[in-house]
């Protein structure tokens, strides 16, 4: 079993900037492609972003590429999702994700599921 807990969520103007971060109680951090998603009020969760289990491979979403950058350190059990040029449609609950598959986590099956952490993007 493996817990993720988030934080670094928050309330910020339109341009402005959050990192989020995601610690996992993993036994082996390592093992786990990484991956934040978010839902926004009365819509459905959706993907974000992923890094995979070596950090040598990202993938996001059109909606935040090249604003948003995810890393992680292996070190600290951590994953990070660095936000920039924010917008008001950037607003939502953020979840972190862990899986063992890159194709699960990508796909919206990932294995384990953090609380989540509010980002609010005021215009």
């Amino acid at each position: 079993q493996v817990q993720l807990v988030e934080s670094g969520g928050g309330l910020v103007q339109a341009g402005g900037s959050l990192r989020l971060s995601c610690v996992a109680s993993a036994r082996t951090f390592s093992d786990y492609a990484m991956g934040w998603f978010r839902q926004a009020p009365g819509k459905e969760r959706e993907f974000v972003t992923a890094i995979s289990r070596s950090g040598t491979g990202t993938y996001y979403a059109d909606s935040v590429k090249g604003r948003f950058t995810i890393s992680r350190d292996d070190a600290k059990n951590t994953a990070y999702l660095q936000m920039n040029s924010l917008k008001p449609e950037d607003t939502g609950l953020y979840y972190c994700a862990a899986s063992n598959t890159w194709v699960t986590l990508t796909g919206g099956a990932p294995r384990y599921w953090g609380q989540g952490t509010q980002v609010t993007v005021s215009s």
